[in-house]
């Protein structure tokens, strides 16, 4: 994307004014009762942020139509219909059903931060579908996903859930800790897994850090992303995280600790206090993304026992790399008792600082669990 295109940055979760409409006036778009010119800019986006939606009033004619539609769904900025003309599903195929899928409902407070929820899941599925909507130029991207693990019995899930990455081609460079290779469960979980793989064992001993580190130096991938062992993602995880760093041109992208599962409570939580789509020196962890050139710039990942990536971070900031968090839907963090995490904080923590609380796993749709 170049300079001035309007991006996600500054998306507003929890919008302050009602839906407003999208109309067009020989070929101009209306946007919100003011007239725009094409293409839009990232300043013609940053007074919408504050609308819950756009409602398409569909003109007679088609100029300058589904640019405007197109350029404000790679914003983020919710756009929908009532209906859509035949001429524009056949146009862009697969935007009818995009744009009818949601609609802003009614404002009750009670209910505000799960429609919130929704109505961010919709501007994310525009985002996606507006920037597929032109084939990418040249290869698709080769993701080296890095992963440490001494939990044998989640490599199963872990290794699933990177296989069905989209968009994307993959390997795997796993690091396993203090654990064989003859291990039953992760002969089980290596047994028949579609991509790359390559497995290197590290004593029990060896820092959590320096086991990261050895297994990246295997990377061949154009791109790191660092991949939990215990967590769950999104088919679209890594994907979304490249269409972040493209339209932020940044060195790192990560996304936004959203959603945890308590596992000793069955109780997933939301928390949104930390602000997505916007520069910051921190991310989720489990989620870093980076070219490998910067990444070995860097000076990888440094040997030490715990908070690798916080550190990681810290380094990177330290030495210029511009640090961009994306939204967390397509992320959940699982939470078990806090002796079994390098990140060591009690569960109360978390319910504490909760925005919402469900009963059993509840993820955004994004992750598609169903």
């Amino acid at each position: 994307m170049g300079e001035g295109d309007p991006t996600p940055l500054g998306y507003v979760r929890t919008p302050s004014a009602g839906p407003a409409d999208l109309s067009f006036e020989g070929g101009r778009p209306v946007i919100a009762g003011e007239a725009a010119n094409l293409p839009l800019s990232a300043a013609d986006v940053v007074r919408l942020r504050a609308f819950e939606g756009l409602r398409v009033r569909w003109p007679q004619g088609r100029a300058g139509v589904l640019e405007t539609i197109l350029g404000l769904a790679a914003a983020g900025v919710p756009v929908h219909a009532d209906d859509v003309p035949g001429w524009a599903e056949e146009a862009a195929p697969g935007l009818a059903g995009l744009l009818t899928s949601w609609a802003p409902g009614p404002r009750d407070r009670s209910l505000r931060s799960v429609s919130d929820l929704r109505r961010e899941e919709h501007s994310l599925r525009l985002r996606r579908h507006a920037t597929r909507s032109t084939p990418p130029s040249g290869a698709v991207p080769k993701v080296s996903v890095v992963m440490s693990s001494k939990r044998p019995h989640l490599l199963g899930s872990a290794l699933d859930q990177i296989a069905r990455q989209r968009h994307v081609e993959v390997e795997v460079l796993l690091g396993l800790h203090g654990v064989p290779a003859s291990h039953e469960d992760v002969r089980r979980a290596i047994d028949g897994f579609p991509l790359p793989l390559t497995v290197v064992e590290a004593s029990e001993a060896t820092p959590f850090g320096e086991v990261l580190d050895q297994v990246a130096a295997r990377a061949s991938g154009d791109e790191i992303a660092k991949w939990d062992d215990d967590d769950w993602y999104s088919p679209e995880h890594l994907s979304d995280l490249l269409l972040a760093r493209a339209y932020s041109g940044a060195d790192i992208v990560g996304t936004a600790a959203e959603f945890f599962y308590l596992e000793p409570l069955d109780v997933t939580i939301r928390r949104t206090d930390y602000t997505s789509e916007i520069w910051s020196d921190h991310v989720a962890g489990g989620t870093i993304l980076l070219a490998r050139s910067r990444f070995q710039e860097i000076g990888g990942f440094e040997g030490v026992p715990r908070g690798v990536d916080a550190q990681f971070l810290k380094t990177a900031h330290a030495a210029g790399a511009r640090i961009y968090r994306t939204q967390g839907l397509g992320y959940v963090l699982r939470r078990s008792l806090a002796a079994g995490h390098t990140w060591q904080l009690p569960l109360a923590h978390f319910l504490r600082v909760a925005a919402n609380q469900w009963r059993g796993f509840r993820p955004s749709r994004m992750l598609e669990t169903s």
